[in-house]
């Protein structure tokens, strides 16, 4: 064919040109819900490689992409329509920014007419999200989609990985136009970390006498967990977590002496508070983390390993910080000996005698024990996921996690009602792991909905549902700095749930007295489909240790008294 008789590249829709986009950057699953402006979308999803999910509310549908992007390493999708639809996103987005997890957030929007016009589910939801994205997108031509959304998946997984947003007016997801694929954006990579900070660390390690390390979430997300269990093998340093740091040491590595901070274990706040060196790897010093931040490692000189420059200095000075990917940093930071083994065992005598215990005298079922139990029945295939509350804090306590991947959690923004979602998404990324998720009554309520997307694509989650019909954590605090005036926190009108769960078409059983617990994990965990085992526990059982706010991490409650 003669050079003028070539034809003109095919017209097609800016959603048919987004689709392709999120094929080509690797995209399989999606999470959402339709509306007016996003319905060009959804029209082009029909015949397409995507498998998109419905969830039933699009906050639940948020947080299952933010679960999903946890647990592949991979930005996780949602998508809604304008105004409401893109308002109820707001929360997943928030979650993903404060945990650092990446995540492609595709809106409708009004035409580029009507904007700025006060039109129908009109909202400005580019300003809206502005403080909890990395970036964010307007389209304003179709031919710029396949650009847009490269740069958007590269911007999201790259650095300190976090949330991007695409805004799709409709006039643009409809319109019609032509497009030029080119390959996904190559960002520049991180800096290597600098040799002489990596010298003076290793020299500041040799010298300390009482050196710790804090283990973050960040060494799960940058990929560094077996290069950081190398590390502490070579050194034999004490490590302490966060709780996003869950997992990324073996909880039975001899090295290790649990999570610091709030809800901490007393081994890891009594070692942070007497240290004299503190190496902090891919952690911020989180307040939940921190107590009295004053008061917090008082004599104690500082290393910082993080991606993010930002994170450096920001709360407490760093003597020596090293900016760049954890790994390499890990692997050029050499001290001459091991820690010093009066030390070590020190942290080891704190970890005996602040070991947990599991005979408590309560009424009913013991939720530690029955945490305790759910772990050692599924060891190494066993996915939690968790809701926000005193269960929150039970899982992070006695759950035994021998790999990040095995705890979801909300950490940063603290979501009520995250759990379920999460666990949706976390077993669409995960198909072979046995995923659980850990609610209470007051969480399961904000997205119970959710319970329709398991049965619509007979998603195999189990929900251990741990109801003491209250608002367990605020009335924990009503009841020690309120002087027990326990305001709104009673759910003595909770449903009954496992009824609700079967009105979903979820098996579900409900048991109340310790001897049930056993056999009613035994059927949760080996029931062929999703299923609910609803658990009455002790309405005014407490979360022990306790820091108070505005205490230093060693002064920790552990009952009333």
């Amino acid at each position: 064919m003669k050079p003028s008789m070539q034809l003109a590249p095919k017209l097609r829709s800016g959603s048919q040109i987004l689709i392709e986009a999120l094929e080509r950057n690797g995209v399989e699953q999606i999470f959402g819900y339709p509306g007016g402006t996003i319905m060009p979308v959804y029209d082009a999803l029909v015949g397409s490689g995507l498998k998109h999910y419905l969830c039933r509310h699009e906050q639940g549908a948020a947080l299952a992409a933010d679960a999903y992007g946890r647990v592949t390493r991979r930005p996780g999708v949602c998508i809604a329509t304008s105004g409401p639809g893109a308002t109820n996103l707001v929360t997943g987005i928030a979650n993903a920014f404060m945990d650092s997890v990446p995540m492609v957030v595709i809106t409708g929007q009004v035409p580029s007419a009507l904007q700025g016009t006060d039109a129908f589910q009109e909202v400005d939801i580019f300003g809206i999200t502005l403080p909890i994205v990395k970036h964010s997108y307007i389209v304003r031509d179709v031919a710029d989609i396949p650009k847009t959304v490269n740069e958007a998946f590269q911007l999201a997984q790259s650095g300190r990985p976090g949330p991007v947003l695409i805004d799709l007016p409709k006039d643009i997801s409809a319109g019609m136009g032509t497009a030029v694929y080119a390959e996904p954006v190559k960002l520049p990579e991180a800096s290597p970390p600098d040799l002489e900070a990596m010298r003076e660390a290793g020299e500041m390690l040799s010298q300390a006498r009482r050196p710790l390390v804090i283990a973050g979430g960040g060494i799960a997300i940058s990929d560094s967990v077996e290069v950081f269990r190398q590390f502490i093998a070579r050194t034999e340093l004490p490590v302490t977590s966060t709780l996003k740091g869950l997992g990324v040491i073996e909880a039975d590595d001899p090295n290790y002496v649990g999570m610091l901070g709030m809800h901490g274990n007393g081994a890891a706040n009594h070692a942070v508070q007497n240290c004299d060196l503190l190496m902090v790897v891919g952690a911020r010093f989180d307040d939940r983390a921190t107590g009295h931040l004053a008061q917090f490692a008082p004599a104690a000189r500082i290393i910082h390993l993080d991606i993010d420059a930002a994170e450096i200095s920001k709360l407490r000075k760093a003597d020596v910080a090293i900016v760049s990917e954890l790994a390499p940093a890990l692997e050029g930071i050499r001290p001459e000996h091991k820690a010093n083994p009066g030390w070590r065992a020190q942290c080891a005598g704190w970890t005996k005698e602040f070991a947990w215990r599991y005979d408590a005298p309560v009424k009913g079922i013991y939720a530690p024990k029955l945490l305790r139990d759910l772990s050692h029945a599924r060891p190494g295939n066993l996915t939690i996921t968790c809701d926000v509350g005193q269960h929150q804090m039970w899982v992070a306590q006695h759950c035994k996690f021998n790999d990040p991947l095995q705890h979801i959690s909300s950490g940063g923004l603290g979501t009520m009602g995250y759990g379920l979602p999460a666990a949706i998404g976390a077993k669409i990324a995960r198909p072979d792991a046995t995923v659980v998720c850990v609610s209470g009554d007051g969480s399961i309520m904000m997205n119970i909905q959710e319970l329709a997307t398991l049965k619509r694509y007979g998603i195999d989650v189990k929900i251990l549902l741990l109801d003491n019909s209250a608002l367990g954590l605020v009335r924990q605090w009503q009841e020690i700095f309120f002087d027990g005036n326990y305001s709104e926190v009673h759910l003595t009108d909770n449903p009954d749930f496992a009824g609700v769960a079967r009105a979903f078409g979820i098996q579900a059983r409900s048991i109340n007295e310790p001897e049930e617990v056993s056999d009613a994990l035994e059927w949760l965990l080996n029931t062929d489909s999703a299923a609910m085992l609803h658990v009455s526990i002790d309405s005014m059982e407490n979360v022990w240790p306790l820091v108070p706010p505005g205490k230093p991490n060693h002064k920790m409650m552990r009952s009333n008294a």
